[in-house]
This record gives structure tokens, sequence and C-alpha cells, in this order.
């Protein structure tokens, strides 16, 4: 059984090598401006799964995407190498779409803030259902002098909550 401090070494180096072969070996022109962000390796060491990002437009992500598929060999290869392993873990490329799922979040949020607002508006011009007192308030008890802070044994609270005697 492998080890799952072992296996996030290994899908760290895997990242940086594939980053550091990328940059420097690759020299096919269809490859954009890539930035490798993340790798996973499953735990038999034997498939690793890169995310990658692109600047650009969607014919960009595409002629990126071919451009790694053909460096797969080469890539493979030089992963397999470096890490020492029995088998060389097999590479598979995933688009990671962080910057749409960001701007997602963002349109979601300035929804909320707009629909905060609204209600905020709506609040400030509110007014009572009924009566802006909606209790029924004991006139004899106004007028008998007695508060209704009183104690059942006639002693009146004080405001800090003490009995005064």
């Amino acid at each position: 059984m492998t080890d799952a401090a072992k296996v996030r070494r290994h899908a760290e180096r895997v990242r940086e090598l594939v980053a550091s072969v990328v940059r420097s070996q690759i020299k096919d022109p269809r490859l954009g401006m890539i930035t490798i962000t993340d790798a996973r390796i499953t735990a038999d060491l034997r498939d690793a799964t890169v995310f990658y990002t692109v600047l650009g437009d969607a014919a960009a992500q595409a002629g990126t995407a071919a451009a790694l598929d053909s460096a797969k060999g080469m890539l493979r290869s030089t992963v397999g190498k470096a890490l020492g392993l029995r088998h060389s873990p097999t590479l598979t490329f995933v688009l990671d779409d962080v910057q749409d799922q960001v701007k997602h979040i963002d349109d979601l949020l300035a929804a909320a803030r707009n629909a905060d607002a609204e209600v905020q508006r709506l609040a400030a011009r509110a007014e009572y259902a009924g009566e802006a007192q909606p209790y029924r308030l004991d006139e004899d008890d106004d007028e008998g002098g007695a508060d209704d802070e009183d104690e059942p044994d006639g002693t009146a609270d004080d405001a800090r909550g003490g009995d005064r005697r």
C-alpha cells in the first residue's frame, strides 16, 4: 500500500516536471500561454492527471490541448525517468477552468448584492400592516400608579437587576 505523503510528493514532482518540460523543451507553435496548476496521481502511481490553464480564447485552448496531446509521449518518458518508478504513469491533461468558475461566482455574488440592496430599499419604505403599537396597553395599570416593573411582593427592581430593600 502506498503512503499518502509519498503520493502527494510524486504528484507535486509530476507537476514541476511537466511545467519544466513544457516551458523548455516543447517547441510546438500551437502551445499557448500555459500554466500547469495541479497534478494528481493515483495511489498505485500508474495514472497522473495534470491540470492546466491557458490564457486566451477557445482556439488557443484547443491548440494547446492538441500540442499537449502530441507531446504526451515525451512528457511521460521524462516523468518516468525522473521519478524512478517501475512503471511510468500515464498522463491525462485536463483544462482547469478556474477563470470561468471565478467569473460565475462573481456574477452570483453581484446578483446577491443587488437582491440585498433591493430588500434594503423596500425595507426603508415599509410601513406597519396594522397599528404602530400592536399590543393593548392596560390603562388601569397606568392610572393606578403601579409600574410594570413591580415584583409580586410590591418591591421594584433596580435597573441593574437587583432588589432595593
